[in-house]
């Protein structure tokens, strides 16, 4: 292996273990659809070079099923991050072929996972809610993601990787979330949610978005995108309507706890082509 390849491999084996949890289905507007009993099994083989992975899901009402994979080096759609976050998915955009992602975040015993699927679409077709946690361990109890836990000002730092192997890049972040006219204007105006994002010293970004049930949306920008509140403190990002030519990300959000938050995100650019892998570790100020 290249120091590039082990360095991958090594925060692979930051998610061996057996996870116990649950794959939901949801519908593009967070419907729940149906929720799957799963237990995945990451184990090291071979001195720690290969990875047996054991798939196990007990669908109500099914019989059980089991997958299992062997492998001893990465493919050319996923990346791992340094916490052993990863993502793996689509590396071209093509209208004619299924697109999508998924992207996992991991912390201490516990593990969110997200996959979004466009099916030869502009427009989301499914979306996977995995929770997990470690066997043996109890899993973290969190409730569903709202609006009024994000409010207030985040900052931490970025640290993005490539698939080109170029040396992964940090920079610091200010995220700052109000709601429309905090609380002063009419309760009509209390669904417009004001965003603003800085990365670095670069100009900050700011959005609004209109808040209908648990979805947040952003019309603006040549790419307008969706944002789904979700259970598990999680949520998860993604465009209302693919415009070709235009730039585009898919994020999973993970709220640990009430002042400690993850984002993932992957990027493609306006090819259509998978540019990079983000982990943002923010703190409530």
């Amino acid at each position: 292996m290249t120091s590039a390849t082990s360095t991958q491999w090594a925060r692979l084996l930051k998610n061996q273990g057996t996870w116990v949890g649950s794959f939901t289905q949801m519908s593009p507007t967070g419907e729940i659809l149906q929720d799957t009993p799963s237990e995945v099994a990451l184990i090291p083989l071979n001195e720690g070079n290969t990875m047996r992975q054991e798939i196990r899901k007990r669908p109500p009402g099914q019989p059980p099923s089991e997958t299992v994979l062997e492998y001893s080096s990465l493919g050319r759609g996923v990346l791992f991050c340094e916490t052993g976050a990863f993502s793996q998915g689509s590396i071209q955009r093509s209208p004619v072929s299924e697109f999508g992602a998924e992207l996992g975040l991991i912390h201490g015993s516990d593990r969110l996972r997200v996959a979004q699927i466009f099916p030869r679409q502009p427009t989301l077709g499914s979306l996977t809610l995995i929770r997990e946690h470690l066997a043996g361990t109890e899993p973290t109890p969190r409730p569903a993601l709202t609006v009024e836990q994000l409010i207030g000002t985040w900052v931490g730092e970025a640290t993005t990787v490539f698939p080109d192997w170029q040396p992964q890049r940090s920079l610091t972040t200010r995220l700052d979330i109000q709601r429309e006219g905090d609380g002063l204007r009419p309760v009509y105006n209390q669904r417009a949610i004001t965003q603003t994002l800085t990365f670095g010293n670069s100009p900050s970004i700011k959005s609004q978005g209109q808040l209908v049930g648990s979805t947040l949306r952003f019309e603006q920008g040549s790419q307008p995108v969706t944002v789904l509140l979700l259970p598990g403190g999680a949520s998860t990002t993604f465009p209302t309507e693919i415009q070709s030519g235009q730039p585009l990300f898919l994020e999973a959000g993970w709220l640990i706890n009430p002042t400690l938050r993850q984002r993932l995100i992957r990027t493609y650019n306006a090819q259509g082509t998978w540019e990079s892998l983000t982990l943002v570790t923010e703190q409530k100020v």
